[in-house]
């Protein structure tokens, strides 16, 4: 009888550390909670402070992930699951005015489908699956800016690049709609637009192109204040006198390391990133978001 009594309590000690191990293992292999980004207004978050943090900006979202699709919210969700990241995408318009995100006129290189996209009504799209970099069919279909949007509170922040068949009045009435002021800029590339932009709502973010001193001097002509602007300098690593300018005005800088910057820290170490954030970059907009993630965090 004693020894009955010593295994029916090993057996159930080890039924416990069993049931331990599992939880352990099921804890490890669960996803990652979002990393918030600790911003409350889109102005806080999008303009310069002395010793912030760099931030990461993903390139359409991370398109050149293996699996994952560029401007894809499975991929949007992958990424903000790994790290703080701002999610760069693209809107465009179907036949029947649904915005979508797609960078493409076409659907030949990002999705199963064939053809331009405004000659395809919304209904037609749900047919197609997309498509990642490298060429492989993945289940996702391909999103509106409504759904992006509403799933990105709380997620991520979104610099948001719209398409020339796209109005910005109809992006600000979806942004409105989704309650997504908080967490969006809108990205322009020329003064003009900028200026259309500030006027359709002045409490949003811009992301406006400054790559020197006459292109800020025309923004101002035009109206758009300093306390609206997140300057893209280029993609390449601009004077050290503009980024002291910007900064002095409390305007943060977008440096585009997609391309050749991207290249060159993939072939000298992925130190570079570093340098680039001393010389004064605030966000970097990549190709390479984890790698970066790596380096920085």
């Amino acid at each position: 009888m004693k020894h009955r009594r010593v295994f029916s309590v090993i057996r159930k000690q080890y039924a416990w550390l069993s049931v331990g191990l599992v939880a352990i293992a099921l804890s490890a292999c669960s996803p990652k909670t979002y990393t918030k980004i600790p911003a409350g207004k889109a102005y806080d978050f999008f303009s310069y402070k002395p010793n912030q943090v760099a931030k990461i900006s993903a390139h359409r979202g991370g398109g050149d992930l293996k699996g994952y699709p560029e401007n894809c919210i499975e991929s949007f969700d992958y990424l903000a699951k790994k790290l703080p990241v701002i999610i760069e995408c693209d809107i465009d318009l179907t036949k029947d005015s649904v915005m979508v995100m797609m960078h493409d006129a076409t659907l030949d290189r990002t999705t199963t489908g064939t053809g331009k996209l405004i000659d395809r009504n919304y209904a037609e799209l749900s047919q197609y699956r997309l498509e990642d970099n490298q060429g492989n069919v993945t289940p996702y279909k391909i999103p509106t800016l409504e759904e992006v949007l509403r799933w990105g509170k709380n997620k991520v922040t979104f610099t948001l690049d719209v398409k020339r068949n796209v109005s910005f009045a109809k992006v600000v009435d979806m942004i409105h709609k989704t309650g997504a002021s908080d967490y969006v800029a809108v990205i322009t590339y020329n003064a003009q637009d900028a200026a259309k932009l500030n006027k359709l709502d002045p409490s949003l973010m811009i992301s406006v192109t400054i790559r020197n001193r006459a292109e800020y001097d025309r923004l101002r002509e035009l109206g758009v204040p300093d306390n609206r602007m997140v300057a893209f300098v280029g993609v390449k690593e601009p004077d050290a006198d503009l980024y002291k300018f910007l900064h002095e005005k409390g305007i943060a800088c977008i440096l585009g390391t997609l391309g050749n910057l991207d290249k060159q820290a993939a072939a000298k170490g992925d130190q570079v990133y570093k340098k680039f954030v001393e010389n004064g970059a605030d966000i970097m907009s990549t190709d390479r978001p984890l790698e970066i993630a790596k380096v920085l965090y």
